[in-house]
């Protein structure tokens, strides 16, 4: 297995199974060399603790970028999760355009909605930044939320494979090259990815969870990148990664002192098992 170097820009919250605290471990157990840019730094995340403290990263981003570019540091891959302002989406955009080596695969989880609504601190001017984000990944990894945001098509919770395929051919035209979207269903009892490449869909259903958990879409997406990083082609990294988490979410079941995330760690065995498949 090659060694691969990838660089993960999100937030640091310090507590809370999320972000950065979720993607550096997985990647690190998927066997790749993890580099990190911190967006911010959070005393906690922000769903569901009060009086959380917040420190914004994004004036040292720009110093930190030149120096990496002073010492030729360059990636195999870059993958970024949650971003906190429209500033820190441009300083993204550059990293994507330089700092990616010779077929760096460069991958986007848009994070910025869940249930058909944007998080509380963005509007749509934030969504429109995201948009130029597109042309600039690889793979593009949405929840539905985002995919509508992204492409202008209203949000429904009752869909068919012909609403799904106007997100996907909306989104293309922003210049997606591959996208992998969650959380997508058309059998009330499960869930499942689907992959949009070059026209074409693929899907894999999974168990469907009667309870979600903080940060699984950060474990999703931590380990996608990390199972792709293996060689894996997309479906099988999504499917991977898919399995991966619904074991963290079953581990974390029952334990209601656990709130505030889901114990990937205590998954990580299976994780390996997948990989080894």
């Amino acid at each position: 297995m090659a060694y691969k170097k990838v660089l993960t820009i999100q937030d640091i919250s310090c507590v809370g199974q999320c972000s950065l605290t979720v993607a550096l471990p997985i990647l690190s157990a998927c066997g790749h060399e993890t580099c990190i840019l911190p967006s911010a730094v959070l005393s906690t995340h922000t769903g569901g603790f009060s009086g959380f403290t917040f420190r914004d990263l994004t004036d040292d981003m720009p110093a930190i970028v030149e120096h990496w570019k002073k010492e030729k540091i360059s990636f195999d891959a870059i993958y970024t999760g949650y971003l906190g302002s429209i500033k820190q989406v441009g300083i993204v955009k550059d990293i994507l355009n330089t700092m990616g080596k010779e077929k760096c695969v460069k991958v986007v989880d848009p994070a910025f909605a869940d249930h058909g609504k944007l998080y509380s601190i963005f509007d749509m001017d934030y969504v429109n930044a995201m948009k130029t984000l597109c042309p600039c990944c690889d793979i593009l990894v949405p929840n539905l939320s985002e995919a509508c945001f992204l492409s202008g098509v209203e949000y429904k919770e009752d869909y068919d494979e012909q609403y799904i395929l106007q997100i996907l051919i909306r989104l293309s035209a922003l210049g997606c090259k591959t996208i992998l979207m969650t959380g997508i269903s058309f059998n009330k009892e499960k869930t499942g990815i689907l992959l949009y490449d070059n026209g074409k869909i693929q899907r894999y259903e999974h168990e469907k969870m009667p309870k979600g958990a903080h940060g699984t879409g950060d474990i999703y997406a931590s380990a996608f990148v990390g199972a792709l990083l293996r060689g894996k082609k997309p479906l099988k990294a999504g499917s991977i990664a898919a399995d991966f988490t619904v074991q963290c979410i079953k581990n974390t079941q029952g334990d209601k002192k656990h709130w505030y995330g889901a114990k990937f760690e205590t998954a990580l065995p299976t994780l390996m098992q997948l990989l080894d498949k």
